[in-house]
């Protein structure tokens, strides 16, 4: 953070700037992301993981300045700040994946779950950390060795690489959720584990599904006795 002061923004917008395209559609509208020899599943599996990639980015940046507080550490700014770059940069190697294959983001349809998820928690920030990265984010590395896995398969190496350097760097941002998330509650006096189980009944929709990346979620630090 250098030299800067912290401080409050006036007004943060509910929504980030989007582009004309994706439409956003309902989830069950979206096409279907199966992975098999022919290219369309696939493509269609790497749009929506570029979509995810893309909110991401935003979401990083909303944590820094809707959260913005004198009282945060610059270690609070600094961590969103590398995560918000490894998320750009993943976006970038997937647009680019999907240039290799014709195709380009904002070609197939997109749902919004991810920012109805932050426009919910957008009033607290434990509730934005319990939710986005130690929900949402941990599902990313229960499923993702299993999409670099079938990519492998059909020899679709390059979209397996791609899918790998994200894998590895999201474990080290859902670590950064964790730690925060515990912070933010220890400045609160709240108890991290029914506080988090909280957030998750009141502000996710839908149930946790296992079978769960124990592995992946160990190196991130969230304890199995939270969600097993």
């Amino acid at each position: 953070m250098g030299n800067l002061s912290v401080g409050k923004a006036d007004s943060i917008p509910t929504r980030p700037k989007r582009p004309l395209k994706p439409i956003l559609s309902d989830a069950k509208n979206v096409p279907r992301r199966r992975i098999g020899k022919s290219h369309k599943g696939r493509i269609a599996l790497l749009h929506a993981i570029a979509h995810i990639e893309l909110n991401a980015i935003d979401l990083a940046w909303d944590l820094i300045a809707r959260f913005s507080n004198p009282s945060l550490p610059n270690d609070f700014y600094s961590d969103w700040l590398e995560v918000a770059v490894d998320e750009a940069r993943h976006f970038t190697l997937v647009s680019k994946r999907l240039s290799e294959l014709n195709t380009a983001y904002g070609d197939f349809a997109a749902h919004d779950g991810l920012w109805e998820a932050a426009i919910d928690t957008k009033d607290n920030l434990v509730s934005r950390l319990a939710i986005i990265p130690l929900v949402m984010e941990a599902r990313g590395l229960d499923v993702t060795p299993g999409m670099i896995s079938k990519f492998r398969a059909v020899k679709d190496y390059r979209s397996a690489d791609i899918l790998d350097i994200i894998y590895s760097e999201e474990i080290k941002h859902v670590k950064v959720g964790y730690s925060w998330f515990m912070f933010a509650c220890a400045s609160m006096g709240l108890e991290p584990k029914n506080t988090w189980q909280e957030c998750l009944k009141k502000f996710y929709k839908g149930n946790l599904k296992p079978p769960f990346n124990i592995k992946a979620r160990n190196l991130a630090d969230l304890p199995q006795s939270w969600y097993i």
